[in-house]
């Protein structure tokens, strides 16, 4: 698999602070993955995503970006990646066609026309699809004040992908958006991926955008912390659990007693079923008591993130 994003022992340090806020971390990014970026707040994820999109100069390390060294080529770099920054960027005084006009013609996709009739027809051809992805054709020739949150995010988006880039960043995208604009974002972003075989690089906040990651990498003090996909981070917890309750609480707990079973006592009942030899279906089968409450828990990757930063900031302290 091409590695389009390689990163060597990055580090940065800024003058005027004694921390080291990206300290030597290595990743790469395969061509086409959905690859997540999670961390507290100056965790150094930030700062990472600032050096990769040639935002910030490094202290030190190597980084290569569709076979681009960043510190040696970055106007070639520049030219293959896309980004989404966190807050809003479109100029609310124009409309979302001009918008997009100005940003095709400065990455040299078109020539630039002051006119949307000037502008040749392949240009209204690719601006016209776009649209009718998300569904906002009828919406281009609005001046941007006057869209919604999300519309407007959207057409940022459009912009953004206008030059094809072979990685789009996306810095916390999803910020001030409701949840019908947050899905209907990720449904547009996931139909380019699957049309142009893009790479994402994501970070967020939302446990739920990275769940859908091929791989989330968790960063924190500026150390990388883990690296893998979702269902690796979940099931290395270990933590399945069997959660179990009844209008007779004593009852159940002298059955469960009774059959060897330890647990522990929260709201309803918590049996841990990999401290368990005896499987929950085996558990609950011997159980006379009737049940209120019979859910079984698997670990979830909000609980992983939690659990691996909880490691790494004890380990740092």
């Amino acid at each position: 698999m091409t590695k389009v994003i390689q990163v060597t022992d990055l580090t940065k340090q800024y003058k005027e602070s004694k921390q080291i806020s990206v300290d030597h971390i290595s990743f790469s990014v395969d061509q086409g993955e959905f690859f997540a970026f999670l961390g507290p707040n100056g965790a150094g994820k930030t700062t990472t995503i600032s050096i990769l999109t040639t935002m910030l100069n490094k202290t030190s390390g190597r980084v290569e970006i569709a076979g681009h060294d960043l510190e040696n080529d970055a106007a070639e770099v520049r030219k293959k990646i896309g980004i989404i920054f966190q807050k809003p960027t479109l100029d609310l005084r124009l409309t979302a066609e001009q918008n997009i006009r100005f940003h095709a013609c400065l990455y040299g996709v078109y020539h630039y026309r002051p006119t949307y009739k000037m502008m040749p027809k392949a240009y209204k051809d690719q601006i016209h699809k776009l649209a009718d992805v998300v569904g906002l054709k009828e919406d281009l020739f609005k001046p941007v004040r006057n869209l919604s949150g999300g519309m407007a995010r959207k057409f940022e988006i459009m912009r953004t992908l206008f030059h094809v880039p072979k990685v789009l960043f996306l810095d916390e995208p999803s910020t001030g958006l409701d949840a019908a604009s947050r899905r209907s974002l990720w449904n547009y972003i996931n139909t380019v991926r699957k049309q142009t075989g893009m790479t994402v690089f994501l970070t967020t906040h939302y446990i739920d955008e990275a769940q859908s990651a091929d791989r989330v990498c968790i960063i924190n003090h500026g150390k990388i912390v883990v690296a893998g996909s979702p269902e690796t981070m979940e099931n290395s917890l270990r933590k399945k659990e069997l959660i179990l309750d009844a209008a007779n609480r004593r009852n159940l707990e002298e059955e469960l007693n009774h059959l060897g079973v330890a647990y522990k006592q929260e709201n309803h009942l918590i049996v841990s079923l990999d401290a368990q030899s005896l499987s929950a279906q085996f558990i609950i089968s011997k159980l006379q008591t009737e049940l209120t409450v019979l859910k079984i828990k698997d670990p979830s990757l909000e609980d992983a993130y939690i659990e691996y930063l909880n490691q790494s900031g004890s380990e740092s302290a």
